[in-house]
């Protein structure tokens, strides 16, 4: 999908109170950044932002962190925040960085997340990608490392070739299968409380399935 540039964004997101700058700096110290000892869960590949201010909206007693890496995008979600900064119910246990996932085990210091979500990854389908794609192996060995014990993963797609692989990798990533459900819509336990993204909405409203996996990670060996 290509993606518009929007001049300015860049800066207004660096300007933004939302997004922490240097987010290496607060690697073990992110219950300073929100003031409180909530959980923190985070959302890698937060788009516009509609999934994830939604459940802060909810769960205000959670701490949330949208990661994106493309400014065009997350300053959409930054602005949703921001529209309810001056309302009698602001949203302020969001936060948001602009980086690339990969380094996520440089931002969060080991059992610092309490949940990962993904949602609608890229799914780099070039077979020699495969180590880019959100929830391979070589990913869930750093969410792993980030979670804390018995930390969870969940994962939404309506690509089926991107899930049947997600599937494979969950054994050798460490995780073991909570819940599965190939049609999440239909699937009256799974979709329960559910929230849909943006391009949930859109490819549910064309008939596409959209699957849906929770992992729990594994103890650690003694």
């Amino acid at each position: 999908m290509r993606l518009r540039n929007i001049p300015g964004s860049r800066e207004k997101i660096a300007d933004s109170q939302l997004t922490i700058d240097r987010p290496e700096a607060y690697k073990g110290k992110w219950k300073e950044i929100f003031g409180n000892d909530h959980p923190i869960r985070i959302e890698i590949g937060c788009g516009k932002g509609q999934f994830i201010c939604q459940l802060a909206k909810e769960n205000p007693d959670i701490n949330y962190i949208g990661i994106e890496k493309f400014s065009s995008v997350l300053i959409r979600a930054i602005d949703k925040i921001e529209e309810t900064l001056d309302t009698d119910r602001p949203i302020t246990n969001v936060r948001f960085l602009r980086l690339e996932a990969e380094i996520i085990t440089d931002v969060f210091e080991k059992g610092e997340v309490d949940r990962v979500y993904l949602n609608f990854s890229d799914p780099w389908p070039k077979a020699r990608h495969a180590k880019r794609r959100l929830p391979s192996k070589e990913f869930l060995w750093r969410y792993k490392i980030i979670l804390k014990e018995e930390g969870r993963v969940e994962f939404k797609t309506d690509n089926r070739e991107l899930f049947d692989f997600a599937l494979e990798e969950v054994e050798a990533g460490g995780f073991k299968m909570i819940a599965c459900t190939f049609d999440l819509h239909k699937d009256e336990e799974m979709n329960r409380g559910n929230i849909m993204t943006e391009y949930e909405e859109r490819f549910s409203a064309k008939g596409n399935p959209i699957c849906k996996y929770i992992l729990q990670k594994k103890p650690e060996k003694p």
